[in-house]
């Protein structure tokens, strides 16, 4: 993608706040206050790389094409455990030392983490959605990234994959974000996806995030609140 300049083309309201869009080497926005609080959402330190890339702070040079093999394995949703209570300790937590209290965070949480796609499976080119234990496969190939710009000044990367062959039910486009910028196996995952790719950059309020399959519960909180 091309080094271009942060063109602000507009401003759109969402749920009542303004968001003003623009474009950063193709299609990009930049966000209200709020939307980029998932980027810092689990606390613990990455030894994937600089602690500045995962905080949103980087160069578009630093930014490299990943491949599907970086997200590869068998991924549980955590918003069942954020339901039951499981992650209410993250909850307190955060509220420790953020600006919402324990009952907002889960609140915020409960529009972020909701899905009801309970588990993911990748393998190959071959993705694989579970709800209620009933599966949904295809084929995806490498359709590029896109960066979007937070009004903090902070940014994101999605990397994007697009349905080559598979069920009808499957979605036309899947978008990673977890917080890095060039290949490196993830650990964990936001995952958007839908039929409509430039929509999907617009969607900044649900987030459906995935963990290894084989963490129990009590891991996850550990991962969430490890600092």
């Amino acid at each position: 993608m091309s080094k271009d300049t942060l063109e602000e083309i507009g401003t759109v309201a969402v749920e009542g706040m303004p968001y003003n869009i623009a474009v950063v080497g193709g299609s990009g926005k930049v966000h209200g206050k709020g939307d980029d609080d998932h980027a810092h959402a689990h606390g613990h330190s990455h030894s994937h790389g600089d602690e500045q890339i995962y905080k949103g702070y980087f160069e578009d040079s630093q930014i490299s094409d990943r491949p599907l093999s970086d997200y590869a394995g068998d991924w549980q949703s955590v918003y069942p455990y954020l339901q039951d209570g499981t992650l209410d300790p993250v909850m307190a937590h955060k509220a420790e030392s953020g600006d919402k209290s324990a009952e907002e965070y889960k609140a915020y949480y409960e529009v972020g983490y909701r899905t009801d796609v309970e588990r993911i499976t990748i393998e190959g080119d071959t993705v694989t959605f579970y709800r209620d234990g009933k599966p949904t496969s295809a084929r995806y190939a490498d359709d590029g990234y896109e960066v979007l710009t937070y009004k903090k000044g902070n940014r994101g990367v999605r990397f994007i994959f697009r349905k080559s062959e598979g069920d009808e039910a499957a979605p036309q486009y899947i978008q990673f974000s977890d917080h890095r910028i060039a290949p490196a196996k993830t650990d964990h995952y936001h995952l958007y996806w839908g039929d409509d790719r430039a929509a999907l950059l617009e969607e900044v309020t649900n987030w459906p995030t995935y963990y290894p399959s084989a963490l129990s519960a009590g891991e996850i909180v550990k991962e969430m609140n490890a600092h």
